[in-house]
């Protein structure tokens, strides 16, 4: 391929890397207790945050996981932090980062920790009384959760220390990885045929209907041979078998960001959007099916917002005072740890929840049944 001429020494850097641990001379090593691993091979939202919390509803569903303890595990993108952390829901997004902290309001019963060292942060989960003995974890602010029967990790494929007992690869629908290529000239993080290690492929961010023809074509373009449309899985180049599953992510009625939150503001004919993601077009056409867009404030992803970034959108409002002023739900984690936003905003600015969900309930019940297939939740592997 022509990415890996121009781009030689980034190639072969991740090829010499993979090698070293699909030798086994470099080691990987498993949690102590059942792992499921998201990641990606691009750069760009595919969807990690809900599909991770797509994970935790399904094992909350099943019986086999019935009172047994769910945690998730997070780098914590951009917080400030250090060390391995207990996401609390009096957490801050700078404290914790904003994808944990989302995770964490939308499931206060779970665990949810941060932790850059993977390895590390599935240990203490696993085992939360070595956090008392550990000089790791001196820093660890809040130390007192039940461990972990069942671990899900959203963002592991690149950190091949650690081998996930279920991996997932997600796809973007808009993105196939294989008409794209690696940085800078495409958007590949990393190398195209490790899309063959995953246990899991999901195409998310799919429309919400495909026929048994697209199907099939996205399974020729993964390199899946054989691929039965009833069990959802093939035969890769590496002789592997893999699944593969669609989803996609539907937006739900916006939520209040403060308490203050005036519900009357969700049925306002116009409404000013601020994000500060990866791409935001999907929002932008559903808040377009439902309002006019006054205004549209685009800042970075994982943006931390200021005071000037304040008053721009306090401007924004004020030119139309009767407007919503909405958000992403990653966003609004950040927006709340700011101070001196006014009333009047506070009244008037929401979020748009998201969820990922499968398109059929066929492939539903075979992501349930990779779950149940785990080891069995609190036995130690």
């Amino acid at each position: 391929m022509i990415d890996n001429i121009l781009l030689a020494p980034y190639y072969l850097i991740l090829k010499a890397r993979h090698f070293l641990y699909d030798k086994g001379i470099r080691k990987a090593v498993r949690a102590e207790v059942p792992a499921i691993g998201f990641g990606n091979i691009t750069v760009g939202g595919t969807g990690k945050t809900p599909h991770t919390e797509l994970a935790v509803r399904t094992l909350l569903s099943l019986k086999a996981f019935q009172g047994k303890h769910i945690a998730v595990l997070s780098r914590g993108y951009r917080r400030k932090s250090k060390g391995f952390q207990q996401v609390t829901t009096d957490s801050s997004a700078a404290f914790a980062g904003d994808e944990p902290l989302q995770i964490k309001n939308k499931f206060p019963d779970i665990t949810v920790a941060v932790d850059a060292d993977r390895v590390e942060g599935c240990g203490f989960l696993a085992r939360p009384e070595s956090l008392g003995t550990s000089k790791k974890a001196r820093k660890c602010r809040d130390r007192e959760f039940p461990a972990a029967d069942v671990i899900i990790l959203d963002d592991v494929l690149q950190h091949r220390v650690l081998k996930p007992h279920l991996s997932i690869l997600l796809i973007d629908f808009h993105h196939p990885v294989c008409k794209d290529m690696l940085l800078p000239l495409g958007r590949l993080r990393d190398l195209r045929e490790r899309t063959f290690a995953a246990d899991l492929i999901i195409i998310s961010k799919c429309p919400t209907y495909l026929d048994d023809t697209q199907r099939l074509e996205w399974a020729g373009s993964l390199k899946l041979r054989g691929f039965d449309l009833a069990t959802m899985q093939g035969t890769n180049p590496w002789g592997r078998k893999q699944t593969l599953l669609f989803s996609t992510i539907s937006y739900c009625t916006p939520t209040a960001v403060f308490p203050e939150g005036d519900p009357h503001y969700v049925y306002a004919p116009r409404a000013i959007v601020f994000t500060g993601i990866a791409d935001d077009t999907p929002l932008m056409a559903f808040l377009s099916g439902k309002y006019r867009i006054s205004g549209h404030l685009v800042f970075g992803d994982h943006h931390r917002f200021t005071e000037p970034d304040i008053r721009t959108i306090s401007g924004a409002a004020e030119s139309e005072p009767t407007a919503l002023v909405v958000t992403t739900e990653k966003d609004s984690q950040r927006i709340r740890d700011m101070e001196n936003i006014p009333e009047t905003l506070k009244k008037r600015m929401f979020q748009v929840p998201i969820e990922a969900a499968f398109l059929s309930e066929k492939e539903t019940a075979i992501f349930c049944s990779l779950l149940n297939g785990l080891v069995q939740p609190g036995q130690k592997s």
